[in-house]
């Protein structure tokens, strides 16, 4: 059963504590105008009761931070601390991308009205292996890159392992903050001091233990399915081992599969499947 931390050890890294600080709106913009270098004059949470999620492995229909700006432009953040064996981080962002294109058009909006757009992962490790602090996909042609699709869709990926090639010192706090060290610099200083300020609140303590029995009692549940399938793969196995020595004895006195079928009842295909099995 996965570990499941208790409130108190719960850092910027956690999903769960990420977006709750994330719900100071002057962090939440600042981070973003750090990250794409704009200006934002005010955001505005999009669904935001979506955000909370039971999440049991990497995959989800929810978003982390899930937020639009004064110019139409659509932002969602999630933090990413595992990169799964296959690599699938580049789907992952899609699939993250098709989820907003998703809602947007669920809410009315025709396709040449998307929003513009911004998947942003931070990841506590680093994705592409080449040692820069952000990744930067946009679309272009490639029989020649100058030519851009310009499909407004922009993905992004934070390395918290590149803080030291950052040329923008809060975006280096930032990293290094991520990746579990000292709060440095203005804003981290003053992100850390929310990370503190929404540890310190009940309300939130108490959702965190509603979340995490939630998530205890999923865990069991899936352990208790996986017991029952695994009891009746053994009796299946062992139903077919027997099967299997009546049929070996009744091969050994020279009777035919069709005898043998016709006396057990089992099928002569199933026989034939038994009788190759190891």
């Amino acid at each position: 059963m996965e570990k499941i931390k208790t409130f108190d050890e719960l850092t910027i890294r956690d999903n769960f504590l990420f977006q709750h600080v994330m719900r100071n709106e002057r962090l939440c913009t600042h981070l973003i105008e750090k990250i794409l270098n704009i200006k934002v004059r005010s955001l505005r949470y999009l669904d935001f009761e979506k955000t909370i999620d039971l999440r049991l492995d990497g995959k989800s229909i929810r978003l982390d931070v899930y937020v639009e700006d004064d110019e139409g432009r659509v932002y969602d953040i999630e933090m990413q601390c595992s990169n799964s064996p296959k690599n699938d981080l580049a789907k992952r962002s899609r699939f993250y991308q098709s989820m907003i294109d998703g809602e947007l058009l669920d809410k009315g909006k025709p396709y040449e009205e998307l929003n513009p757009s911004y998947v942003i992962f931070i990841c506590t490790f680093d994705p592409f292996h080449k040692g820069l602090p952000i990744y930067t996909f946009t679309h272009c042609c490639k029989e020649d890159n100058k030519v851009q699709l310009k499909d407004e869709e922009t993905r992004m990926f934070l390395n918290s392992k590149g803080s030291e090639n950052a040329a923008d010192p809060d975006i280096a706090a930032f990293l290094r903050y991520v990746d579990g060290k000292a709060a440095e610099g203005h804003f981290v200083e003053n992100l850390d001091r929310e990370v503190h300020f929404v540890k310190s609140m009940d309300k939130v303590r108490r959702e965190y233990m509603i979340l995490s029995d939630e998530i205890r009692r999923r865990q069991r549940e899936a352990e208790e399915e996986g017991l029952a399938k695994g009891i009746a793969l053994g009796e299946k196995k062992g139903l077919e081992k027997a099967q299997l020595e009546i049929i070996k004895r009744m091969l050994q006195k020279g009777q035919s599969i069709a005898d043998i079928a016709d006396q057990t009842g089992i099928s002569e295909e199933e026989i034939a499947r038994l009788t190759k099995l190891p």
